[in-house]
Formats: structure tokens, C-alpha cells, sequence
């Protein structure tokens, strides 16, 4: 069978250099495409023209997640990869507890970086049970860390992160007895627009960590156990 990924966020970012790996590795990609216009994208349609499939869709939005997987499931009969990298984060998230909060925006981030992966695995999971591979990637944070944390802000983003880790592991728990995993990645601190601009401070580059993830999914067999791999760049176990 041919090899299919489906991906969110593909719009720029490490999204965009996890479609660029899939491509130049034979995968048939669809690829989440939430803004109207993406040159990046444009040209990589150009470039594989017939690997490549723009799916328009806000993780947000359940009916465009149905949409979305409707048009999928048109095209192919099974899905290897479900890659969930869409996520957002707000400028008020910054705020600290002894101030008004924006707890409509908390909610936001939440809906979009929690439900919204759930939203896409859950409408194509018959796709992905089609598939010998059966493999799941969510882009999780260090932010998502319990372990880890030093923040005084940030609720909704790491809230957001860490709630993921735990749908994360539920899903493995379930997919393990079907055959498949799910992996969980830190992908670093990136040099992104998720905050409105590119940040300039960061120390990775979204090519670099794609590339490094993508090197750890092609062995992801060596990963499975009981509890899902969250990974950092390296490989090495992040903290829950």
C-alpha cells in the first residue's frame, strides 16, 4: 500500500517542514491547511503535485474537521500517519493570576490545542485502523510538563499542553490493543509564528525539528511499551 499521512498546521512553521519530509519520503500527504492563502504551501503543491493534497481546516471547528475528513476519506482508504501540530497561543495567556485573566481566550487556546487534535484523530480513526501502522504524532511542549514547570503564567497554553499528554496517553491506551501507538513530541523552542511574529529568541529552527522528529517516527516501533513515548529532540523521555 501506498504510505498516507494527514497533517494540521501546514500552513508555515514546523507544520510546513513536516509536509516537506513526508513528500520527499513517497508519503501521499493531505495537509491541514487553515489559512486561506499559504505560499509555502502553494509551492509545494507545485513541486509534488500529485502527493500532495490542501485540505482546508480549522481544528477549532468540528463541522470543518467533518469536512475535512470527508474529503480525505474520498481520496484514500487508509492513513498511516495522523500528525496533530496545529496549536495557538494568545497574548493575554501572559498574564498573571493577580490581574483579570482571559478566561475566554484560556478557553479558546484549550478548544484549538486540546479538542482540536482529538477532533481530527477521532474522524479519521477508521482511516488509521486501515493502516498496518496505525501511528499517531502529537506536538506536544515542555509547557505541557508537570514535572518540569517554572512558569507564574501561561494557563491556558500549558493547561492546554498538558491536558494533551493525557488524551495522549488514553488514546495509546486504547490503540496499543489494535496494533498502534501514539508518540508525543517536545519539538523544542521554535522559531515560529504561533504568537502573531516569528520568534527571533528562539533556539530551533522548524526545520531542524522536523527533521529530528521524523527521524525518531520512522523508529517508532522501538518506542512502544505501555505508556506513549514523550520524546524530546534527542529522543530522550520527557517528564510528564
Amino acid at each position: 500500500m501506498n504510505k498516507v499521512a494527514c497533517i494540521t498546521g501546514a500552513d508555515r512553521g514546523l507544520g510546513l517542514f513536516l509536509t516537506r519530509w513526508l513528500l520527499e519520503n513517497q508519503y501521499q500527504v493531505f495537509a491541514g491547511q487553515y489559512l486561506e492563502d499559504s505560499d509555502f504551501l502553494k509551492a509545494l503543491k507545485d513541486q509534488y503535485p500529485n502527493q500532495l493534497d490542501l485540505v482546508p481546516l480549522d481544528i477549532g471547528d468540528s463541522d470543518s474537521v467533518k469536512r475535512a475528513a470527508r474529503m480525505i476519506a474520498s481520496r484514500t482508504r487508509h492513513v498511516d500517519i495522523i500528525i496533530n501540530n496545529a496549536g495557538i497561543i494568545q497574548s493575554s495567556d501572559y498574564a498573571s493570576i493577580l490581574v483579570d485573566m482571559d478566561i475566554e481566550a484560556m478557553q479558546r487556546i484549550y478548544n484549538v490545542n486540546t479538542l482540536g487534535s482529538l477532533r481530527v484523530s477521532n474522524a479519521l480513526m477508521g482511516l488509521l485502523l486501515q493502516s498496518e501502522q496505525k501511528l499517531i504524532v502529537n506536538i506536544s511542549s515542555e509547557a505541557g510538563s508537570v514535572g518540569r514547570n517554572k512558569r507564574t503564567n501561561m494557563y491556558g497554553y500549558c493547561m492546554s499542553k498538558s491536558a494533551l499528554n493525557m488524551q495522549s496517553s488514553l488514546l495509546h491506551n486504547h490503540l496499543k490493543e489494535l496494533g498502534g501507538q501514539v508518540m508525543i513530541f517536545h519539538p523544542g523552542w521554535l522559531q515560529t509564528y504561533m504568537g502573531g511574529k516569528i520568534d527571533e529568541n528562539a533556539t530551533t529552527t522548524p526545520e531542524e525539528s522536523a527533521y529530528k522528529i521524523m527521524a525518531l517516527v520512522q523508529n517508532h516501533k522501538q518506542y512502544l511499551s505501555e505508556e506513549p513515548a514523550y520524546l524530546d529532540l534527542d529522543g530522550q523521555p520527557w517528564p510528564w
